[in-house]
């Protein structure tokens, strides 16, 4: 038989890898400068692009998605390429996929800082470069699957069967999340709306985490792990486990991030009991990566490659130990809000993702420039000062976030709130930000010495492509997809699946349990070998067109966890009501200015069926008082208090000199200064716009409010300037300012508790009978006048927790 020379192309793994690092430098400098804002709130220096509220969203973008984003490609583009002993099919195509993801980082880091976001999650991007990044991701699909189209190595490995399960079902999740429609080139409004939108974006939210950040970094741990520690995988029917059960219950687990909010009950416990089932596979996983170790562990002493993946692999078991944990109601109830969350998230950012990147960079770029290492014992280095920040990062956030967590449920022996000020747990735990800041500091100085250490590396080389010497044989036959999918495996499942989907219908929790018992069975099923000595699975490897077609079904399974409950909470929700009046006019011009800048980072709109959330600040949040709100705002950090019954609460004045001078109404408030929102002006004439678009997608406006908007807006913007005149105060009609303090005193505004003994309404969690403390005044009567900061007692204008749009 001939053998065939070929060359793979690396010239893309460079370009990805040295993007990887320069981004991720500039993604940890964000964290860092972030950090710091939380210390001082002088960092930001009055200017808007600085605030808290646009870097953060900064940060996490540029770590998740040109960092680790150029780094999962990076490592996929050399991976795949020799485990398919095929060129990748089109140098062209890998080149528009870099330069086009390197152009939508560009737009990412222009426009997240001028407040241009629809503040989602982890998809904070305008509608343009998303279908940007749709494209993208199709030319990067097209590339991948053409070049398993043409392979010579017939059955897929492991980490190919990840790499189709990050692409597939990242394209899915990216298009239902950004359902939006437009009403500007830089702006938009959701679909969704209220509960369904928050529901949307945290399927989205929490899958972008699996299928963007762990099963793509999987593949590269099945890849390069073992190629670095010159072993095997441990185990291949665990590694086949591992990847069948881990995205089909990944997909379900979404709604742990709304646990005693305004979402149905069923659908809190739902999600919850999918996340406690994640230890499993994840576990499995982890235990397959630390295995592959055996009999190799003496290797750990001399080599920092794998002392940074094995700890990579070590962090993500407590990621993925700490998160089902997370999602158990009760340790919910206490951790959710706090920083202890902030640990989780960057145990995994940093711990896994940041640790799998360096270990595969310094394997990596000796091979790709044909060289040795510049220095292997800077590279030591870099891991035991890494490994020292994120210990310390991560210490921090946990002692911190748990103190907090039980200081705001402190109570004392008469059921009052022990702390009853927002800012006692703020000043409590001010010691841990600066532990935090310490802590991301020393592990980008980690990074920055790996980046030297890397550059040096190159400069003694030069740039090699690899290449290998394959047989050019004729392929082996094998069964049809059409046999195989008639096959024992498949209709086992999906007979199943049809009695499941009855049950289902009575008992959707007992439903979900017998789905894992299906998927158990298939499993088995597959890798038990026929007579022939080949498994069902084996030969499904063979085919991967068919293999890349179950596993999207088996995440689209999962996605019913997405569309049930969307299609339940709107019909539970009630439509009508004093609490469905829709906002003013001025009303969503100021919520824009809300969005824009980044409120929603530190402040919540979400009171919790909590008893010490309703004694910290008033009535539960109720399903249908959301209806109108695109997009929802009920956040997932608390730096600051909850704003969901601040409507009224508070003078015009005291809003004002609050966002002009936080601490002049807040003492030891780390908010930054607002005083920009003064000079800058609100375009009233483009709210007709607005209000059209917001008619469309089913907000009751009139013709007559529609056409009216800029002489409505302009009349509630007179009273509120009327109102401050009368304090001495001075101020534009049109400033930013008055819209936002218009927006503020109408959030939670339309609120009417239920009365005694009533039901609560389908959808919402009962809500404790606990009366609210001074934090969490009723809210005023719509006919009574707006109190003013002159007859409001000096206590409450120096020691109550107001808002601060971080």
């Amino acid at each position: 038989m001939n053998t065939v020379r070929i060359e793979y192309d690396d010239r893309v793994t460079r370009q990805f890898l040295w993007a990887s690092v320069v981004f991720g430098v500039v993604g940890m400098l964000a964290g860092v400068w972030a950090a710091t804002e939380l210390v001082t709130h002088h960092a930001s220096s009055g200017l808007s692009f600085l605030n808290f509220g646009r870097l953060r969203p900064l940060h996490t973008n540029a770590v998740i998605f040109a960092f680790v984003g150029n780094m999962l490609f990076a490592g996929i583009y050399y991976s795949t390429q020799r485990l398919v002993k095929a060129r990748m099919a089109s140098d062209r195509l890998s080149q528009i996929h870099f330069w086009g993801w390197q152009a939508i980082i560009l737009c990412a880091a222009i426009t997240l800082p001028l407040g241009i976001t629809q503040s989602r999650e982890y998809a904070e991007l305008e509608w343009p470069i998303d279908i940007a990044i749709a494209v993208v991701w199709v030319v990067f699909a097209i590339n991948f699957f053409w070049t398993l189209a043409v392979r010579r190595e017939k059955n897929l490995y492991v980490a190919i069967w990840f790499y189709i399960a990050t692409i597939v079902t990242v394209a899915v999740l990216h298009i239902f999340n950004n359902l939006v429609l437009p009403f500007g080139l830089f702006a938009s409004y959701p679909v969704f709306s209220g509960v369904q939108d928050a529901l949307v974006q945290w399927w989205y939210g929490h899958n972008a985490v699996a299928f963007f950040l762990t099963t793509p970094i999987l593949g590269i741990m099945y890849y390069y792990l073992p190629k670095a520690a010159q072993r095997p995988v441990y185990s291949y029917r665990l590694s086949l486990v591992h990847f069948w059960s881990l995205i089909f219950v990944y997909i379900w687990a979404g709604p742990h991030h709304l646990l005693y909010t305004a979402l149905p009950d069923w659908a809190q416990s739902l999600g919850m009991l999918f996340s406690v089932m994640l230890w499993a596979p994840s576990w499995g996983g982890m235990l397959n990566g630390l295995l592959t170790m055996k009999g190799a562990w003496n290797k750990l002493r001399d080599d920092p490659i794998l002392k940074f993946l094995i700890a990579g692999v070590t962090f993500y078991g407590m990621a993925t130990f700490e998160g089902p944990l997370l999602a158990i109601k009760s340790v919910n109830a206490l951790g959710h809000y706090t920083d202890w969350i902030i640990g989780h998230v960057h145990e995994g950012a940093l711990g896994w993702n940041g640790f799998m990147a360096a270990g595969m960079f310094y394997w990596l770029v000796p091979r790709l420039y044909g060289t040795k290492l510049r220095s292997k014992a800077a590279a030591d280095f870099h891991f035991w000062i890494g490994t020292l920040g994120l210990l310390l990062y991560l210490v921090s956030m946990w002692v911190g976030g748990i103190t907090q967590g039980l200081m705001l449920r402190a109570t004392t022996a008469e059921g009052a709130l022990q702390y009853p000020s927002f800012l006692e747990t703020l000043a409590a735990i001010k010691v841990f930000f600066w532990m935090r800041l310490l802590g991301g500091t020393l592990y980008l100085g980690g990074f920055l010495l790996m980046g030297w250490n890397l550059l040096a590396t190159a400069r003694s080389g030069a740039a090699v492509n690899g290449g290998a010497e394959v047989l050019d044989a004729p392929k082996a036959p094998s069964p049809s997809a059409r046999q195989l999918l008639l096959s024992k495996p498949i209709v086992i499942a999906s007979v199943l699946l049809v009695l499941v989907t009855g049950l289902g219908l009575a008992n959707l929790v007992l439903a979900a349990f017998f789905l894992v018992l299906i998927g158990m069975v298939v499993v088995y099923a597959s890798i038990v070998a026929p007579e022939n000595g080949y498994s069902w699975h084996h030969l499904l490897e063979g085919k991967a067109f068919l293999f890349t077609g179950l596993t999207l079904a088996a995440v689209l399974v999962g996605g019913v966890a997405e569309i049930l409950p969307t299609i339940t909470v709107k019909a539970a929700v009630p439509v009508t009501g004093v609490a469905q009046r829709p906002y003013t006019a001025l009303e969503p011009a100021g919520r824009d200015l809300y969005v824009r800048d980044g409120c929603y980072v530190c402040h919540s709109q979400m009171v919790r069926s909590l008893a010490t959330d309703t004694l910290r600040y008033g009535s539960v949040s109720r399903a249908e008082e959301f209806l109108y709100d695109r997009p929802f705002q009920w956040g997932s950090k608390r730096t600051g208090p909850d704003l969901h019954r601040i409507g009224s609460k508070y003078s015009n004045l005291w809003q004002y000199l609050h966002l002009i001078d936080p601490r002049a109404t807040s003492p030891g408030s780390n908010m930054p200064s607002y005083a920009f929102l003064k000079e800058s002006q609100v375009d009233l004439h483009e709210l007709s716009g607005r209000l059209a678009v917001l008619r469309a997608l089913g907000t009751p406006y009139s013709d007559t409010e529609v056409a009216e908007a800029a002489a409505r807006a302009r009349k509630e913007a007179n009273l509120i300037v009327a109102d401050l005149a009368k304090q001495e105060t001075r101020i534009a009609p049109d400033a930013e300012l008055v819209a936002l303090i218009g927006y503020l005193q109408a959030v939670g505004r339309n609120h009417v508790p239920p009365p005694p003994g009533a039901a609560p309404a389908p959808g919402a969690p009962p809500a404790p009978s606990a009366a609210p403390s001074a934090e969490a005044p009723t809210p005023a009567d719509p006919a009574k006048p707006v109190p003013t900061l002159a007859n409001e007692p000096q206590k409450k204008a120096t020691e109550a927790v107001a808002p601060k749009a971080q």
